[in-house]
């Protein structure tokens, strides 16, 4: 992964660039953003550009050995560590500690990537906070995490933070054009549905989420029509058919269920901007306009407005690993109220 090949994200580019030119670069880097926007392509980048035998504009050359090897996945100076099941534990941590104390393999700096450095446990990241206070040296420390703040202090005093920011939509919706073939609509669905995250717009590109996309807004229609009990089990069903065991098993950071509450977002805002005459370019969901038409003389503008904010709260309290029936719960009682009728 190239500088050039990612998207957006020039301000983190230039300063990464920088940083390389004058030759100041830090021990330890915190990436921060939302998933899916370039955290984990950016650091690719930054080791092959560090390691690169012919970098061109501190870039890449994308031919070299070293390149060659990172390209192919099997650079051996290139560490990734994420999350096992919730967590990323202590034994990890002392694994990651081990494989630091000796010397890169061939690269001139081996780069170690922590994949979501907030699931860190509290012994995590004790240990890790150690290893960045006395960093070996050879060793480029980068950290992905949503928020600074969902870390320690003391970790995130001694990284460099480079904040990333939410994708444009026509950036995306070309991007998914020109190098996923996928259809014009589809893509511009996705990219604006997507909150400005690659990743998401690509898992909504799939045909599997264009089938059920259709089965979650119509499950949002029918929720007045239903007892508590019935409509949790029927979000919860229909976010993860593959889910073993009851409600109270189910894990807040299954990509389903944020993406079942952010359909139902775009659902909701895409009602609000019919509802109050807003132009048709602002529809997240344009292949749903003419039902939205239909629709948006059965729902109060208060009663969309304050069911949009109860969906951002409850994808809010998930990404902050808060328990996910509980959060379910509240949130479809809620829309259960407000029936928008």
């Amino acid at each position: 992964m190239l500088f050039s090949e990612i998207i957006g994200q020039e301000k983190a580019k230039r300063f990464l660039k920088r940083v390389m030119s004058e030759e100041r670069i830090p021990h330890a880097y915190l990436f921060t953003g939302i998933p899916g926007i370039g955290k984990t392509s950016m650091a690719k980048a930054l080791t092959m550009a560090l390691n690169c035998h012919e970098p061109a504009d501190f870039d890449g050359c994308g031919q070299c050995p070293s390149c060659r090897q990172l390209l192919g996945g099997n650079f051996p100076d290139f560490i990734h560590i994420e999350p096992d099941g919730q967590n990323i534990k202590i034994e990890q941590i002392r694994d990651l500690n081990r494989s630091l104390s000796f010397a890169p393999l061939s690269a001139r700096h081996r780069v170690c990537v922590v994949q979501q450095a907030e699931a860190m446990t509290g012994e995590a990241a004790n240990s890790f906070l150690k290893t960045l206070e006395e960093p070996p040296p050879g060793n480029i420390l980068i950290l992905n995490a949503r928020e600074p703040r969902d870390l320690l202090p003391t970790i995130v005093s001694r990284c460099q933070r480079v904040p990333f920011q939410p994708l444009p939509v026509r950036a995306m919706a070309d991007w998914l054009v020109k190098e996923k073939d996928i259809d014009g609509q589809r893509a511009t669905i996705a990219a604006k549905g997507s909150s400005g995250s690659l990743g998401s717009a690509l898992r909504m590109c799939e045909e599997v989420f264009l089938k059920i996309r259709e089965e979650w807004l119509s499950m949002l229609l029918k929720l007045p029509r239903f007892s508590k009990g019935e409509a949790l089990e029927m979000a919860f069903e229909s976010a993860s058919r593959n889910r073993r065991g009851g409600i109270d098993s189910f894990d807040a950071e299954e990509p389903g269920l944020l993406e079942m509450l952010a359909v139902w977002g775009c659902w909701y805002r895409d009602l609000l901007v019919v509802k109050v005459g807003g132009p048709a370019h602002l529809i997240i969901n344009v292949d749903f306009l003419d039902k939205f038409k239909n629709l948006a003389g059965n729902f109060k503008k208060a009663s969309l407005i304050e069911s949009l904010f109860v969906v951002n709260q409850a994808i809010r309290d998930l990404r902050r690993m808060r328990n996910a029936a509980l959060v379910m719960e509240h949130a479809v009682l809620k829309l259960q109220r407000l029936g928008g009728y």
